[in-house]
C-alpha cells in the first residue's frame, strides 16, 4: 500500500512544534504532509486516528538483537517484531554480537537478515577495537562505508587511555560518532549491584558511582582534546550528570541518554535475589533517579534509550552474581516514557522528543520528524489504552523484565516504516 492517510489523529512532532489534531498524508515511502491538506488525494490505505496520539517513529540508540551469534536469546526476527509492536523503526546495534561488528562481513550479514525480517532500519554499530579485545584499533573508515553508524567498545573496557585517544583522534578524522559506556573495570569488576543499602543488606558485592563517573570525566577530557563528538550511553548517577552538564556548559561535543528503567527503578525496587533486576549499570538510588529525571527534563540528558537486551531463561538462573545481567526493554519502552509524563516530569512532547527528534539529531539520520519529504516513519498510539505485560502481549524472545505480570498504560496501534505498514494491533488481538 504505497499511498496512506492518517486521519483526525493528536500529531505531536517536536522537530517542529507541532502539536494539533489533522491528518498525515504518505506516497511512496515519503511524507506527503502533516497537519496539512493534500487536495485530490486517494489513498489505498485510510488510518483513523482518532483520540490517538500520531507522532514520528521512534528511534532506540541501544538494542541488542541477539544475531549473530547468541540466536538461544534471540534473533533479527524476534526481536524486530517486538519492536514494529513498541512503535520502534529504527535500531541501533551495538557492536558485542559474536562475532563482533569488526568488518564489512559482519554487516553485510546483519543487513541481510535485516531485510529478510522486513524491518531494514537496524544501524549496526562497528567495534572500536579489532574482536573488541580493546588493544588495536578496527578498521573504523571501512565498516563506516560499510553502513555503520557509530563506532564503539559496548561494556568492554579499552586496555589504556591512549587507545581510546587514538580511537577519538580515527574516528573524528572520519566524522564518525563515538559511542562510550563509561565503567572503570578495576572498580567495578566483580560487581553486581549498587555499592549502597541494598547490596549491603544482601551481601552482593557492589559497584560504585566511582566506577562510572571516573571513566566519564577521562571520556570528557580526551574528547575535548580530540575534538571527537561523544555520545555516553546509559548513564546511571548523580555524578556523570554534573559532569555532563559541565561539558555542555563549555562546549564539549558531547550528547547521552539513559536506559528508561534506570528513570524508574532504584536499589529500593528491587526484589531479593530476583535476577530481573540485575542490570548494568545496576539501579542506583533515589538521588541519582532524582538527578537523572532533572537531567532529562532540563536537556542535560539527550534521550531515553531501552537498552534491550533479550536473555534465555538458563541466563537468569542461578544466584544473582552469576546471572547474565540485562532487560527486555522494547516493548515497555512507551508506557514507562508515558509515566514520565503522568509524574509531570516531562511534557508528553519533551517525552517523544527523547524518542524521536533528539536521538536522529545524534545519528545524523532523516527521520525522526514529520516533515514532507521524510521517510513516512511514524508511530500511532493509544495514550489511554490498558495491557498487561504476560504472555499474550509479549513478542520478544527474551522474558527477563522485573515488570512481568504488571498492567501498564498506553499502547502502540500502528507503526509505519518507510511508509510500510509493519505493525498494527488489531492483527494480534
Amino acid at each position: 500500500m504505497k499511498r496512506i492517510h492518517i486521519k483526525n489523529g493528536h500529531i505531536i512532532d517536536p522537530a517542529n512544534n507541532i502539536d494539533a489534531v489533522g491528518d498525515i498524508y504518505i506516497a511512496d515511502t515519503k511524507i506527503l504532509a502533516a497537519n496539512d491538506i493534500a487536495a485530490g488525494f486517494s489513498p489505498d490505505l485510510l488510518i483513523d486516528a482518532t483520540d490517538k496520539i500520531v507522532c514520528p517513529g521512534f528511534i532506540d540508540l541501544s538494542a541488542r538483537l541477539r544475531e549473530p551469534g547468541h540466536t538461544q536469546k534471540g534473533n533479527i526476527n524476534s526481536e524486530t517484531r517486538a519492536a514494529a509492536a513498541a512503535g520502534v523503526t529504527s535500531l541501533c546495534l551495538p557492536p558485542d554480537t559474536k562475532p563482533c561488528i569488526d568488518t564489512p562481513a559482519v554487516v553485510e550479514f546483519i543487513k541481510d537478515k535485516a531485510e529478510k525480517a522486513n524491518y531494514p532500519q537496524i544501524y549496526p554499530i562497528a567495534a572500536l577495537t579489532q574482536r573488541l579485545a580493546g588493544t588495536e584499533l578496527s578498521s573504523m573508515f571501512a565498516l563506516k562505508q560499510a553502513g555503520c553508524i557509530a563506532v564503539s567498545n559496548a561494556t568492554q573496557p579499552l586496555a589504556n587511555l591512549l587507545i581510546l585517544r587514538r580511537a577519538m583522534e580515527y574516528a573524528s578524522s572520519h566524522n564518525l560518532l563515538l559511542i562510550y559506556r563509561a565503567n572503570e573495570l578495576s572498580l567495578s569488576a566483580g560487581g553486581c549491584a549498587h555499592e549502597g543499602a541494598f547490596a549491603s543488606r544482601y551481601g552482593l558485592p557492589g559497584i560504585p558511582e566511582a566506577a562510572e563517573s571516573i571513566a566519564l570525566a577521562q571520556c570528557l577530557e580526551l574528547a575535548e582534546l580530540t575534538g571527537c563528538r561523544v555520545h555516553i550511553s546509559q548513564i546511571s548517577c548523580k555524578h556523570s550528570t554534573i559532569k555532563i552538564q559541565q561539558a555542555k556548559k563549555y562546549g564539549s561535543k558531547v550528547t547521552a541518554d539513559a536506559a528508561i528503567h534506570q528513570l524508574h527503578l532504584t536499589e529500593e525496587d528491587m526484589i531479593p535475589f530476583d535476577s530481573a533486576y540485575h542490570v548494568m549499570p545496576p539501579f542506583r538510588s533515589e538521588i541519582d533517579r532524582k538527578y537523572l529525571r532533572d537531567a532529562l527534563a532540563n536537556g542535560t540528558l539527550d534521550a531515553i534509550s531501552s537498552d534491550h537486551q533479550p536473555h534465555d531463561l538458563d541466563a537468569k538462573l542461578g544466584a544473582f552474581p552469576d546471572t547474565e545481567s540485562g532487560v527486555s526493554a522494547l516493548e515497555t519502552l512507551l508506557p514507562l516514557v508515558l509515566n514520565l509524563t503522568r509524574q509531570h516530569i516531562l511534557s508528553l512532547p519533551q517525552a517523544i522528543a527523547t524518542l524521536t527528534s533528539k536521538p536522529a539529531q545524534i545519528l545524523g539520520l532523516p527521520s525522526g520528524n514529520l516533515n514532507a519529504g521524510a521517510p513516512a516513519d511514524i508511530c500511532i498510539f493509544d495514550p489511554h489504552a490498558s495491557w498487561t505485560v504476560d504472555q499474550s502481549h509479549w513478542r520478544s524472545a527474551g522474558r527477563n523484565t522485573p515488570y512481568w505480570g504488571q498492567s501498564f498504560t498506553g499502547q502502540v496501534t500502528h507503526t509505519l516504516q518507510a511508509g510500510q505498514l509493519i505493525f498494527e494491533l488489531a492483527q494480534y488481538e
